[in-house]
């Protein structure tokens, strides 16, 4: 994740994160991506069963029964391990894990056992009782995924009155207390609905939003042609940056964030380079403490079966099963040797990502979009879109 919020409006500073030590436990949701000890958020993927039929759906959901899913004795074994290893953050997503029975119970036991709870869903279910039980339970954070207005929206989710379900869900939270957010994945589908989402921002009074690039996994794999090329990408991320420093400068303080292509964070560091060069020294010496990709170190993903992979979209190598083995004792194996070069996936990559000034921040960006294109875990990632002057090759 990349803050648009947090790095080019100046809401944090490198000291707000060394205040807390920088370890993942004691750091604030906000400053969680400048952790030092890079203990993983885990998003568990409880089920693959979904009421709707999205486009670009990584996990591939559908309407099915739930075969070969953890069982809720399964999860909280597994909820233990994470917390005694120190994982700050459970993320409970899907499918929409909304349609299993034992998601209250079991974010009511995370939260128990001292991890944040969140929720990925598609807003659809959450009715204003399910809403006060989500608040009961202590839960940290709603995101609803939303992928424009209700026109492109409805495409997006392949069933008709998906968006006003989605914005009822998210009054119903809001009325509760919940702090909710959106998800927003971009595409030449839905670029133009950008702007729509900020309005959205500020008309109805929501403080958080995720601008996902698209990664080429799960359904999302069918939609390569339709990922934005490197001019629109840049484009839409300078968007980005103004329509953020338009609320800032207006008093409106969002948190804005950007997921999935860590080339953001040295555009952004460029972009202030020009507008306002002290501040991007200090931005630098953050996207330093974030270190950019975070698959299969500081993220991880436990499937509806218990499979564990190196983030939710790269499904293509598992590591072992929670249901035979600690996620702790998987995920610090040595002997599996994808798992431990990922930890340090700078010594690994090759191409112009092998001799980019921006490696020590980036991360090598998204692997499981490397391997979608070109067929290769370590070649570049197709959709960084920084030139080769700008990394430091010409």
């Amino acid at each position: 994740m990349i803050g648009i919020s947090k790095l080019y409006c100046d809401s944090v500073e490198p000291s707000d994160a060394l205040r807390y030590g920088r370890r993942s436990r004691d750091l604030p949701s906000h400053l969680l991506q400048f952790a030092e000890d890079k203990k993983p958020v885990v998003v568990w993927n409880m089920t693959k069963r979904c009421n709707l039929h999205c486009a670009h759906c990584y996990a591939r959901s559908d309407e099915t029964a739930g075969e070969g899913e953890m069982g809720t004795d399964q999860a909280k074994a597994m909820i233990d391990d994470l917390a005694r290893f120190g994982s700050p953050v459970l993320l409970f997503s899907g499918g929409e894990p909304l349609v299993r029975s034992d998601l209250l119970e079991l974010a009511h036991y995370a939260v128990g056992c001292g991890m944040r709870a969140v929720i990925s869903t598609n807003g659809t279910l959450i009715t204003r009782e399910k809403a006060r039980e989500l608040k009961e339970v202590g839960l940290s954070y709603v995101g609803i995924s939303l992928d424009g207005t209700q026109e492109i929206h409805d495409r997006f989710r392949g069933v008709p009155g998906a968006y006003a379900k989605a914005m009822q869900g998210l009054e119903n939270c809001q009325q509760e207390g919940l702090k909710v957010g959106l998800r927003f994945t971009i595409s030449r589908r839905n670029q133009q609905e950008v702007p729509a989402i900020f309005d959205l921002l500020k008309d109805r009074e929501i403080p958080r939003v995720c601008f996902y690039h698209l990664v080429y996994s799960g359904r999302g794999s069918e939609l390569i042609k339709e990922d934005l090329d490197h001019d629109e990408t840049r484009r839409i991320v300078d968007l980005i940056m103004d329509e953020t420093r338009d609320m800032y400068v207006h008093g409106l303080e969002k948190e804005v964030l950007t997921v999935d292509n860590h080339a953001d964070g040295p555009y952004v560091y460029l972009r202030l380079l020009r507008e306002n060069p002290q501040r991007a020294e200090a931005v630098m010496e953050l996207l330093s403490y974030n270190e950019g990709n975070n698959s299969g170190r500081g993220i991880g993903c436990v499937s509806w079966d218990g499979t564990v992979y190196a983030d939710q979209f790269w499904r293509n190598h598992a590591f072992g099963n929670v249901c035979d083995r600690p996620f702790s004792q998987i995920w610090t194996d040595s002997g599996i040797e994808l798992l431990s070069r990922l930890k340090d996936k700078k010594a690994h990559v090759t191409g112009r990502c092998a001799g980019c000034r921006f490696l020590p921040v980036c991360g090598g960006n998204f692997r499981a979009r490397a391997e979608a294109y070109y067929g290769d875990i370590w070649a570049p990632d197709p959709a960084c879109y920084l030139t080769d002057e700008e990394i430091g090759l010409k």
